[in-house]
């Protein structure tokens, strides 16, 4: 099964696409992580996507692209795979089909979680990240030790800078502006499954299953 997941920062993407992946036996593959790699492996289109984030500039799409494309042939994705953070756009979607056009596959379903914006806000801007160890808290879900330090190694807790109230909003605003006409080029191609993710992990889970029509 070729999916794709969809949804807002702080929706929890990244943990439903690591169940899906464990649950379907198909690779979870983030944008991150596809960068990451083609930087270690040093091929020329991660050292070039490695000079624009040295810069602290965005990687253009004809680079991300080839790396999406290279990723997509290696043999443990010809089965299928969960694709998280990408596409973002509908020039990428568009991108991402004659890719997959060109492999002879096509994407079977788009599944959107779909969380209320107050909701999103209070999960992001309540999270802390220990400066020692990196472990992660959140004020309300998974509160760090009584006197406000972490538990793993008893470090300080500070606020990233991309988790204050104001920046989770304007990420959020930069979502809906690129992100809500992918949704509709999904929908109306009959492929997008929406999701509540206003649930624990394991409900969630459940209902992305069952909207697949794998529960």
């Amino acid at each position: 099964m070729r999916l794709i997941l969809l949804g807002p920062p702080g929706a929890g993407k990244g943990t439903q696409a690591e169940s899906l992946s464990a649950t379907l036996g198909i690779p979870h593959i983030s944008t991150g992580d596809m960068f990451r790699e083609a930087v270690a492996a040093g091929t020329p289109l991660g050292r070039e996507a490695k000079s624009y984030m040295d810069a602290g500039k965005l990687v253009p799409d004809e680079v991300t692209i080839g790396i999406v494309r290279e990723r997509l042939d290696r043999p443990d994705a010809r089965s299928g795979f969960v694709l998280d953070g990408f596409p973002r756009t509908v020039p990428q979607a568009e991108a991402l089909d004659e890719i997959l056009k060109d492999l002879s596959e096509k994407i079977d379903a788009v599944v959107c979680i779909d969380v209320p914006e107050d909701k999103l806000v209070r999960r992001l801007s309540r999270r802390r990240v220990c400066r020692g160890c990196g472990a992660i808290y959140h004020l309300e879900t998974k509160p760090p030790g009584p006197d406000g330090r972490c538990t793993v190694c008893g470090g300080e807790l500070y606020q990233r800078d991309d988790d204050t109230e104001e920046t989770v909003r304007r990420r959020l605003e930069v979502y809906r502006l690129q992100t809500e006409p992918l949704i509709r080029y999904y929908e109306k191609r009959g492929l997008l499954r929406t999701v509540s993710g206003d649930k624990d992990i394991d409900s969630v889970n459940r209902d992305t299953l069952a909207a697949l029509g794998r529960a």
